[in-house]
């Protein structure tokens, strides 16, 4: 009698569980059919032969499906994830953006594995362009157009369309790992600066007397009609001088400075600046005071004449 051991080795048993083949890739404005495929463009999943999915059945494999994407000639490696099995035998669909990360031309052969990713909880983005700045909320966009992914790994230009418009993105930095899965995870986002965004330039502030259009306080009234209220001279209805003052000269530009807070103001009282400074009053001296003028030396009249005394 012969008895037989079958050994079940974990190396063994981890390479019966693991997809690994060739197809001939080409982009999916290729794909054959009524059905209008762009959608597949806007995100990162392929469309593989039904024959593999018959061999991922058969595999005890882990849900989601991701796949290592490898292009052996030019030794590029992306990450994706997989959106049907519709595609010819032999053959898968890509995203263009992915063609171009892989170097890949229509017809190229690329090596697709089954992997498994850490789930992402950071990543990080450069916009290849400014324009995307022109969106006003970037974040949120970028956001919605990740649910069309599957995974991200660092290094790749992902592109994504918005406004039928498209923005094409470097992954700079992702956590834990440089390969993760965003499917169903809490990912922080950041952005890097945009290639080819200048900050605009800021101006040195120097301290320049003020114009006119800073606020000099003598120049609001000439402004246009070069006129000053209350700069005449007065003239007194009896003919008298005494008492005329000289018309106030302009404030300068220190006098008022705008800008500064009233710092003793109270509540319930209003200040109003004046635009001229008040001139101190002139002392008449005694002596030209008595010259000018004296007291009750006018003549009177009376209305009634009195009669003379015998």
């Amino acid at each position: 009698m012969f008895s037989f051991h079958v050994f079940d080795h974990p190396m063994a048993r981890g390479f019966q569980n693991r997809f690994s083949t060739q197809y001939r890739c080409y982009s999916v404005s290729m794909l054959a059919g009524p059905n209008d495929r762009s959608d597949v463009e806007k995100g990162g999943k392929i469309i593989m032969p039904p024959s593999a999915l018959d061999q991922l059945s058969r595999l005890n494999i882990t849900y989601p499906m991701l796949f290592k994407l490898t292009n052996k000639n030019s030794d590029r490696m992306t990450h994706c994830g997989v959106l049907e099995f519709v595609a010819d035998e032999g053959i898968c669909y890509l995203p263009h953006w992915m063609m171009q990360n892989l170097l890949l031309e229509e017809g190229g052969l690329v090596q697709v594995e089954s992997v498994n990713l850490m789930v992402a909880t950071y990543s990080k983005f450069q916009p290849q362009s400014p324009d995307f700045l022109d969106i006003t909320n970037p974040k949120a966009v970028l956001e919605n157009a990740l649910r069309n992914f599957a995974c991200l790994t660092t290094g790749d230009v992902i592109a994504i369309n918005y406004n039928e418009k498209i923005y094409e993105l470097r992954v700079m930095e992702t956590k834990p790992d440089k390969a993760v899965s965003i499917i169903e995870c809490d990912m922080n986002v950041d952005f890097d600066a945009p290639l080819g965004y200048k900050e605009p330039e800021r101006r040195p502030q120097h301290q320049e007397e003020p114009t006119e259009e800073e606020g000099d306080p003598s120049s609001y009234a000439d402004m246009d009609t070069g006129f000053r209220a209350f700069t005449g001279s007065g003239n007194r209805l009896d003919g008298k001088t005494k008492g005329i003052e000289p018309s106030p000269a302009p404030l300068g530009p220190s006098d008022i400075k705008r800008g500064i807070p009233n710092y003793e103001f109270k509540i319930g009282r209003i200040t109003f600046i004046r635009n001229s400074r008040p001139q101190p009053r002139r002392i008449v001296d005694d002596d030209e005071a008595m010259n000018r003028f004296i007291a009750f030396s006018g003549q009177g009249q009376s209305l009634r004449k009195k009669g003379r005394k015998p």
